[in-house]
């Protein structure tokens, strides 16, 4: 899990979506064995799920940078890194709220890790996981090599 914040890096706000999403993941049955911080910007976020994702297999979920501000660059950072964007994920995550239709957020897989974008607020990134959560598992056994019928 991956929070994209200035104000937390500096220490001027809690990271309050982190907690939200941390409890939505481990309430699916997700083990989050790994939350980082890191600063708004293409690069960090890019580095940070290069690193992240390096011999992983699963599911890393970013909360943060998903808007329209200048430094909400997380999905540009994403771009860089995945190898095949999940169109349908970012688009069901969208829908779920009226004001999901400003998440720039994308989805997108990195070898067989599955990446998605969700947005800085507590309610948003907890809504926005819980939206795909039910096809999540699916996908993943796909990327690990199942045959599903």
């Amino acid at each position: 899990m991956l929070t994209v914040s200035d104000g937390v890096i500096a220490g001027t706000r809690e990271d309050r979506s982190g907690e939200a999403l941390a409890g939505a993941l481990a309430a699916a049955g997700y083990e989050v064995d790994q939350r980082r911080v890191v600063a708004d910007g293409v690069d960090t976020v890019a580095e940070a799920l290069s690193e992240m994702s390096a011999g992983f297999e699963g599911l890393i979920v970013t909360t943060g940078g998903t808007g329209f501000t200048e430094r909400d660059l997380t999905p540009e950072g994403t771009r860089a890194v995945i190898e095949r964007e999940a169109p349908g994920l970012a688009e069901a995550m969208r829908l779920v709220n009226p004001l999901g239709r400003l998440s720039r957020g994308v989805a997108g897989i990195i070898g067989r890790t599955i990446v998605l974008n969700t947005p800085g607020s507590t309610k948003g990134c907890v809504e926005c996981f819980e939206a795909v959560a039910d096809v999540l598992p699916h996908a993943l056994a796909l990327l690990a090599g199942e045959r599903l019928h």
